[in-house]
């Protein structure tokens, strides 16, 4: 399993680097003005949705039914196939009739959901026309969610990991070609659109070679997979609902601040995603279906061994991350965007924004595997139950704090919300016992803690130290004085968990 987690992990990797290419060509080019604010609401929306109706409430729904089936009639798929036939006609059709009818709405669309740009004739038309382009990427990056929950379920994890890095390449292609645009962020914007169509066509591809592609079949509720999948999918779709809920608060009350906010909570949020992609992301598709298999095998013990040893992973892996966030956030966003259109006070707003963030990324990390423990058994009520408490929470803090705090505020609130999230999860999970963490998970978690202290020490201290040391280059000096401090902090965080696991009797090994 920790192979595959790498796997997916890896091109993840990829992809969130790629990635970085592309926000530090779009903070050089749109910086962080009304150009910007305006494409980052086009990008969010259809995000926003893929997300409510996407990868967040059909994974939970079809992976484990799908995994089910395919797990019961190894002899016969033919089951399994049909199941996959009927939910992509349902979805190719639902998503048909959602792009008509946002593309003939999109101004009240863009009004409800980022008010503030009524204020500004110009940077709400801008966000209307963009968002009018962006948003078939939504039709497009849905199936793609299809043929990668496909994927996942046989084991193949490369192809649909991978496919999110077109969409940075494509958005990068667009940039450079931004000259033959009216702007910048209008080839950003079809750069974006292109994007879903290649992706589609890459996934299409590998699943029309491993021979389980869906084809067209009519829907019908005679099906019992169908009704199972929907008595899922519902308590999915309002769970994925409620979360996004928080994000589109956040688009909603930064679109009331100054000119700005809504960007800084988008690079902000793009290093903060890239820990959440690489690792949680990862672990949660490879840990459901390995969970969802076990369970249905009879396997409880070995599924919930599976949980502890993504968890332990997960974690080490995503605590240096925070660290950095909170010690250094000033220092990263300096160094990586700080060019351009993007000046020293974008970098400082947007700093205070990645240190909130820094605090919510161990509990977004841990809450993909605790998910796990509900969706593998097909339940998706008990983490809707839990997730529309910590939203309430959520939002409500996010009003209070933005006030004193502006769009550092947000994020705060976010981090408060994701923490209650998981500790209800937690505490749900493990007094019905679909949860046991055992030995391993919690000498891992006592190693990380060490480690953490030493690296948040090297930090600290180390930091005038290498300002000392890099000499006063001309460019990119806080690259290289950030440089520095990644080189030793992770020599230190390495060696001192590692360490610490040898004393305390754990040795790792390759799953």
């Amino acid at each position: 399993m920790i192979r595959s987690i790498l796997s997916v992990g890896g091109w993840t990797l990829v992809s969130r680097v790629t990635g970085f290419a592309r926000d530090v060509a779009m903070a050089a080019i749109l910086g962080a003005g009304p150009v910007a604010d305006a494409f980052v609401v086009a990008f969010r929306l259809p995000n926003h949705f893929r997300a409510i109706f996407g990868e967040g409430a059909f994974n939970t729904a079809f992976v484990p039914s799908y995994a089910g089936l395919a797990e019961r009639d190894r002899a016969e798929a033919g089951a399994a196939q049909l199941f996959a036939d009927r939910i992509f006609t349902l979805m190719l059709l639902v998503q048909i009739v959602v792009l008509a009818l946002a593309l003939a709405a999109m101004p009240w669309v863009v009004r409800a959901l980022a008010p503030g740009f009524s204020e500004d004739p110009e940077r709400f038309a801008l966000a209307v026309s963009l968002t009018r382009i962006t948003f078939p990427y939504l039709l497009f990056i849905t199936l793609v969610t299809l043929y990668s929950g496909l994927l996942n379920a046989h084991r193949r994890f490369a192809v649909a990991a991978g496919a999110p890095v077109l969409l940075n390449l494509s958005m990068l292609a667009a940039l450079g070609l931004s000259a033959f645009f009216p702007n910048a962020a209008y080839a950003a914007a079809w750069g974006v659109s292109v994007s879903g169509v290649l992706q589609f066509a890459l996934v299409w591809w590998d699943c029309r070679r491993t021979g389980i592609a869906p084809r067209l079949a009519a829907p019908t509720l005679s099906d019992p997979a169908m009704r199972r999948f929907f008595k899922v999918l519902g308590p999915a779709v309002i769970g994925s609902a409620g979360f996004q809920i928080s994000a589109f608060a956040d688009t909603i009350l930064a679109s009331l601040l100054p000119t700005g906010a809504i960007s800084a909570l988008w690079y902000a949020d793009r290093l903060y995603q890239l820990p959440f992609g690489v690792i949680a992301i990862a672990a949660g598709t490879v840990l459901l279906p390995e969970m969802s298999r076990r369970i249905a095998g009879g396997d409880v013990a070995g599924a919930h061994a599976a949980q502890n040893r993504a968890a332990g992973f997960s974690l080490a892996l995503a605590a240096p991350f925070t660290v950095a966030f909170l010690t250094l956030p000033g220092l990263i966003m300096a160094a990586l965007f700080q060019r351009g259109a993007f000046g020293a006070e974008d970098a400082a707003r947007a700093a205070s924004v990645l240190a909130a963030y820094g605090l919510a990324l161990p509990a977004v990390v841990l809450l993909r595997s605790a998910l796990a423990s509900f969706y593998a058994r097909q339940d998706t009520m008990t983490p809707l139950i839990a997730s529309l408490t910590a939203i309430a929470v959520n939002v409500a803090l996010k009003v209070v704090l933005t006030g004193p705090y502006g769009v550092t505020g947000l994020a705060l609130a976010t981090a408060i919300g994701q923490w209650i999230n998981l500790g209800l999860l937690v505490a749900l999970a493990w007094r019905r016992g679909w949860m046991a963490p055992g030995r391993t998970l919690g000498v891992t978690v006592v190693g990380v803690v060490v480690a953490c202290a030493a690296l948040a020490a090297t930090a600290l201290y180390g930091l005038p130290v290498a300002e000392a040391v890099v000499p006063a280059l001309p460019r990119l000096r806080e690259i290289a004085v950030l440089s520095v401090l990644g080189l030793a902090g992770t020599l230190v965080y390495a060696g001192l968990l590692l360490a610490t696991l040898r004393l305390l009797g754990i040795r790792l090994r390759r799953a």
